[in-house]
């Protein structure tokens, strides 16, 4: 089988190069700070879990008297899970070991790249599609497209915030703030079941995001960190 011909096999293997990508630049983190592969270790597990939960909760019990309803709960997952799973993961992690050095400046280096991967397996997958619409000679919204400049231009952005030392301890914060909002609002263009009251449920958990990232963001001005990972 060719596996640049077969999407699902694109699919998995973007997958793969997001995974890998993130751990070799933890491990390599790692080398002045032992904790920090822990950590990510953490954050991966937990937003695994939050992926496939928020999948679940959205729309994976919509399919629940289909014929190929494994296929889709085996399959199914969601960023906003991730992102929410990911940040619970590492606060987690954090609170037990002791850890009180701020990690969020590397996770929102990495992240945005991470997902721009993931939704390019989108596209070679054909998932993730926006709603039907004529935009010169588009029939669909380019939800994934543009899912790919937002992360892209977040990249930059927090690039020189790191540069310049803007706002240190408060990037990834500020990260589930802007993607929380951006996914809430762009999840109307999107072509996703909406059972709840007109919204899907990856825009609850989008909201979620922003609150759990302004909370955050809120308490790290109270007590900024003396010390950054």
């Amino acid at each position: 089988m060719d596996l640049f011909s077969n999407p699902a096999s694109l699919y998995s293997l973007t997958l793969l190069i997001g995974i890998v990508g993130s751990a070799i630049y933890w491990i390599r983190r790692g080398k002045s700070d032992p904790m920090i592969p822990l950590i990510y270790g953490a954050a991966l597990a937990c937003a695994f879990i939050g992926a496939k939960l928020a999948y679940l909760l959205s729309e994976g019990w919509l399919v629940a008297a289909s014929d190929n309803r494994l296929l889709h709960w085996l399959t199914g997952k969601s960023v906003t899970g991730a992102l929410l799973g990911g940040f619970i993961g590492v606060e987690m992690a954090k609170k037990l070991a002791g850890y009180r050095k701020a990690t969020g400046d590397g996770f929102a280096a990495v992240v945005p790249l991470a997902i721009i991967v993931g939704r390019l397996g989108c596209l070679s997958h054909g998932c993730c599609k926006g709603i039907a619409c004529e935009i010169g000679p588009l029939d669909h919204w380019p939800s994934v497209e543009v899912e790919i400049a937002f992360n892209l231009l977040i990249f930059l952005t927090f690039f020189n915030f790191r540069r310049f030392g803007f706002l240190r301890g408060q990037h990834f914060h500020l990260y589930l703030i802007s993607y929380g909002l951006f996914r809430f609002g762009h999840e109307f263009l999107r072509a996703t079941p909406k059972p709840f009251l007109g919204l899907s449920g990856y825009q609850l958990f989008a909201l979620a995001l922003a609150i759990t990232g302004l909370v955050a963001f809120r308490r790290r001005q109270r007590n900024p960190p003396s010390e950054f990972a």
